[in-house]
């Protein structure tokens, strides 16, 4: 079956996260579904018509334009596959324009939220407390992603030269530094891990809990969001957000916005220039409130 062939195209040769290629998929069959309601066998069968009514349809049942837009892109991937392989002749995604979606600046905590959180919080006792710090400073104070976050092994942390082997999207490998706090974060979470029966070596994942199991994904989310709803109100409390914070705070204290880029793993600079909007509208505050003339 062509969509099989093309999720191992994706898990094997594109070395997509499980998580992006269980979305393609779920996209994928989704179409495949609506395409049975008007006798159309296979994907590539579709035309360009089938395709428009399909997103129409999605609109009006109030899927948001971004989620449109993701589906169209899981199409488009799908299309440039099967035609890569013989077993299309046109991509029916071709000429169709995207829905236009409203841009949406990254959520980030400021930084007096984060003082508040990493110098007054009382951490739980024991090993807890000195995972939890570890997993809140990882992600601050590196910028990771969640998913890079649990993949980090014993070995990828060298206290020595203050660095972290950090594996990317797409197995693509970078190598962050480590500072001087967050260096004595991993030593006492490690003298921690030992204390708790758990030496380096017993597993290979970094990061484990009271059992030595590696973390689950969503432990982290729930861990995350209860930290930081007690420094800010915003909607989204997420891991990402601690990500949008660390790029945020980085380029408002004056890096460069390349060095921004190597340390995030972006594949390219638009995905971090998305970050500049953040600290011109801080700029733009300032300009109105200090200015003589800055609030007309």
């Amino acid at each position: 079956m062509l969509l099989d062939r093309f999720v191992d195209h994706l898990t094997y040769e594109k070395r997509y996260s499980p998580h992006t290629v269980a979305a393609y998929r779920s996209d994928l069959e989704q179409f495949q579904s609506f395409l049975d309601t008007f006798g159309v066998g296979e994907l590539k069968e579709a035309t360009d018509k089938t395709v428009r009514r399909w997103m129409m349809q999605l609109m009006e049942q109030g899927t948001g334009a971004r989620s449109v837009n993701r589906k169209l892109s899981s199409l488009r991937g799908f299309f440039k596959f099967a035609r890569t392989v013989g077993e299309a002749e046109a991509d029916p995604t071709a000429l169709l324009d995207p829905p236009k979606t409203p841009k949406r600046l990254p959520e980030f905590v400021d930084e007096k939220g984060m003082g508040r959180l990493l110098e007054h919080r009382e951490w739980p006792q024991g090993h807890k407390g000195a995972t939890d710090k570890l997993i809140i400073d990882l992600l601050y104070q590196t910028g990771m992603r969640l998913a890079e976050l649990l993949g980090l092994k014993v070995g990828d942390a060298d206290l020595r030269s203050g660095t972290l082997r950090v594996m990317g999207k797409r197995q693509k490998e970078r190598i962050v530094p480590i500072g001087p706090d967050l260096g004595d974060g991993l030593k006492a979470y490690l003298a921690s891990r030992a204390a708790n029966g758990q030496p380096a070596g017993t597993t290979d994942a970094l990061l484990v809990d009271a059992h030595g199991e590696p973390l689950a994904r969503r432990s982290v989310q729930r861990l995350v969001r209860y930290y930081l709803s007690g420094v800010t109100t915003q909607r989204k409390r997420s891991p990402h957000v601690l990500r949008h914070t660390f790029a945020t705070h980085m380029l408002e204290h004056g890096a460069d916005l390349n060095a921004v880029k190597e340390l995030l793993g972006h594949a390219n600079l638009a995905a971090t220039q998305v970050y500049t909007h953040n600290t011109v509208e801080k700029l733009r505050k300032v300009h109105a409130q200090a200015h003589p003339r800055g609030g007309e």
